[in-house]
């Protein structure tokens, strides 16, 4: 059901702490870690402490946490001091999603071109 923790999910294992993360903020809703893999010196995924399974059905079921995932992107970005950044919502596996739990990635501290891929 969304919203609901996924025993199956690797980002709601880190939500409920039974996998470990380098989390770099965490508010009531959301929770915003190092990315394993990152792409840049500032790769930073932020997720809803709640499962949706990507951006969409985020923003469809419960739109004001979707925007508390945009309001701490912003923090993050504050915190590493980054000029400029990406945010960026990888919404199915044709978009290169690999974990379906919604999240932003934070990405920036390096130029970015465009198109991204």
């Amino acid at each position: 059901m969304a919203g609901e923790p996924q025993d199956d999910c690797l980002f709601c294992k880190i939500v409920a702490g039974h996998v470990p993360a380098t989390i770099v903020r965490e508010t009531e809703t959301t929770v915003a870690f190092r990315d394993i893999n990152p792409q840049a010196p500032t790769h930073v995924l932020v997720i809803p402490k709640a499962h949706y399974p990507d951006a969409a059905a985020l923003g469809t079921a419960a739109p004001e946490l979707a925007a508390d995932v945009l309001r701490e992107t912003q923090a993050v970005a504050d915190e590493d001091k980054l000029e400029s950044y990406r945010i960026v919502f990888n919404t199915g596996t044709g978009a290169g999603q690999t974990v379906f739990h919604a999240h932003a990635h934070v990405v920036g501290g390096r130029g970015l071109q465009w198109p991204p891929g």
